[in-house]
């Protein structure tokens, strides 16, 4: 006969949330995912894709199962940021959340997006007010991103396999928030030789029209730290 499992006794139990932090970036703006939350409270406000974990699923497996319920995206990498627990984060009953965030490219996406929840991408200098913490889950996810573009490719993952320098410049401009003098930009990227020019051009915005670019995967690797030279103050950079 199985044993009953023992609780450890006069413990308090909460229950244990996961939310979704999802950037993506359609070529020219950064911008995240949001859905009005289904139920109270604060019922039809802008929120992340969060929901609670079940007693038998792992914390990455509750992150991929509540994405996918949500917005209907499936086979996206997520990255576990940190946990939240203010006692009063939720007002209905304590509640932990463990956040997560993802790096897409919207157009390799676009078609699997749900509008059960009214999932909706906005440009992340015009974010609408957020629910509970949700703000500064935000604000720490998008200090994540800058320390780790600092070191790693990840912005890519943000790229078709193929882009312009505009569309990696504004990329840039968009996640440190400011402004890159492009002829420094250019000249710098042209030294790292991290990208392999192409012989097809994007002739959307004119006739002139762009080169493509793709990274060059094996000398990235073999020099990692090559876009510390893109970063603003890259110094003061820290890890969260």
């Amino acid at each position: 006969m199985d044993m009953p499992m023992k609780q450890y006794s006069d413990q308090n139990r909460f229950l244990i949330a996961v939310d979704c932090i999802v950037f993506g970036f359609d070529g020219e703006h950064l911008k995240i995912l949001l859905i009005k939350r289904g139920f109270e409270p604060e019922k039809g406000k802008w929120s992340l894709m969060g929901g609670f974990v079940t007693p038998k699923e792992s914390l990455d497996d509750a992150a991929n199962r509540i994405l996918t319920q949500l917005t209907g995206l499936k086979d996206v990498y997520l990255e576990q940021i940190q946990a939240y627990g203010n006692p009063m984060r939720d007002p209905i009953e304590r509640t932990l959340s463990v956040t997560y965030f993802a790096l897409i490219d919207i157009h390799k996406y676009e078609a699997q997006i749900s509008d059960q929840y009214h999932a909706e991408w906005f440009p992340l200098k015009e974010t609408p007010q957020l629910i509970f913490d949700h703000e500064e889950m935000v604000e720490t996810a998008k200090k994540k991103i800058r320390y780790k573009a600092a070191l790693h490719p990840v912005l890519f993952e943000l790229l078709p396999k193929k882009f312009t320098i505009p569309q990696l410049q504004n990329l840039y401009e968009d996640v440190y928030s400011t402004q890159i003098d492009n002829r420094n930009f250019v000249r710098k990227l042209t030294a790292t030789k991290l990208l392999i020019k192409l012989a097809e051009k994007d002739k959307s915005a004119s006739k002139k029209g762009a080169f493509y670019f793709k990274l060059d995967k094996k000398k990235y690797k073999e020099n990692f730290q090559a876009f510390l030279n893109f970063i603003p103050n890259p110094d003061k950079l820290t890890s969260v």
